[in-house]
């Protein structure tokens, strides 16, 4: 019963609000996760385990008698450490160049792993107007790593792990 009762608690990860747009030449997904920080993630943070939550996002070309055709396949990382010495946190998003952005703020450490803003999926120039896409995209807690001599500290530290549903978006260009 102890475990059901923490799959349950780990799939509470959701993806929310999630917005599909363009600019003048680029389709663009917006989202967040809700749900991800749990207080055993947030202890393990604090000890200074570097965290990852990585992001799947797919676009297909919608076909009716025939298989949908993949025309962008994306994977971006959040990677999280704290820096126990100097009282900070350091958050890299790939997806973003230049260098890790570092805050003493655990509350903006949660809304920078937990949120893509203007994320570039595909140039409009791969899109056909009037035709139908998708877009499906999920995210996960990705597994760690640790050191030998910690896995006895974090033993339970798998009832933290998550990964979302499979989110779809239908939308005609």
């Amino acid at each position: 019963m102890f475990l059901v009762q923490n799959l349950a608690f780990a799939q509470e990860a959701k993806l929310t609000d999630i917005i599909v747009t363009n600019t003048r030449d680029d389709l663009l997904v917006y989202m967040n996760v809700e749900g991800a920080f749990r207080e055993k993630m947030q202890t393990a943070v604090l000890s200074g385990v570097p965290t990852t939550f990585s992001f799947f996002i797919t676009l297909f070309k919608a076909r009716n008698l025939w298989f949908d055709k993949k025309i962008a396949d994306i994977k971006v990382t959040h990677t999280v450490k704290y820096n126990n010495l100097k009282k900070e946190f350091m958050v890299k998003r790939s997806w973003e160049n230049g260098e890790p952005l570092v805050t003493q703020s655990f509350a903006e450490v949660k809304e920078l792993m937990t949120e893509i803003d203007s994320l570039k999926i595909a140039p409009l120039s791969a899109l056909e107007k009037g035709l139908n896409y998708q877009i499906r995209a999920k995210a996960e807690l990705s597994k760690l790593t640790l050191p030998f001599y910690l896995h006895h500290v974090f033993i339970f530290l798998s009832l933290w792990d998550f990964e979302t549903d499979l989110y779809t978006i239908d939308f005609i260009y």
